[in-house]
């Protein structure tokens, strides 16, 4: 498979079934968004601590794979073009995967009674920025829903595995036992 074809030289690019959009077009914006945060997860990831948890691991690997998924309905134009490619879909069961881990986080930490503003060490701060990343993927593909059909799926599971990536930074805040900043507003 040839890397390069040129045919994008003009600011087109084509989306899966050859449909021709600009590159600014908003779904190619989503499913941008969309991939740049499953390289962010890729590494979080890596994060020492987080090789260090089995479970979580496979989690992380599996959220990846759900991003592939979300990546490849969003690069078609269609309900359609997704049947006609065999597009995998996501499931409600994917959803409750993120809000069971959420839930199991959640219940070996203190209760939120603050912003907290991102950092602490490393690892916390790149899972702070998969976060934000995963935000953005979320409005811009609320932007096209407004404008396309989209599976509910895909935003409830960006909501959620943004929900998922706050929980697991202060999780690991706890694990390198960094204390979490609250934000302060001036009076």
């Amino acid at each position: 498979m040839k890397i390069y074809t040129k045919t994008g030289d003009k600011g087109q690019t084509s989306l899966l079934g050859g449909h021709r959009v600009p590159k600014t077009h908003l779904r190619i914006e989503a499913y941008g968004s969309v991939d740049e945060l499953n390289a962010y997860l890729g590494l979080v990831r890596d994060q020492d601590l987080n090789q260090q948890v089995e479970a979580r691991q496979r989690l992380l690997l599996d959220i990846q794979h759900n991003l592939f998924i979300i990546g490849s309905i969003l690069s078609t134009a269609s309900p359609e073009e997704r049947e006609k490619f065999q597009i995998p879909t996501l499931s409600e069961e994917e959803v409750r995967t993120l809000e069971q881990a959420i839930d199991q986080l959640n219940e070996h930490l203190p209760p939120l009674r603050n912003f907290i503003l991102p950092g602490g060490h490393p690892s916390i701060s790149t899972t702070q920025v998969a976060r934000c990343v995963c935000r953005r993927a979320e409005r811009q593909v609320i932007a096209l829903s407004l404008e396309d059909e989209i599976d509910d799926l895909v935003i409830q599971y960006l909501n959620r595995l943004s929900d998922y990536l706050f929980t697991l930074c202060r999780q690991m805040h706890q694990e390198l036992e960094v204390e979490e900043t609250p934000w302060k507003p001036r009076s």
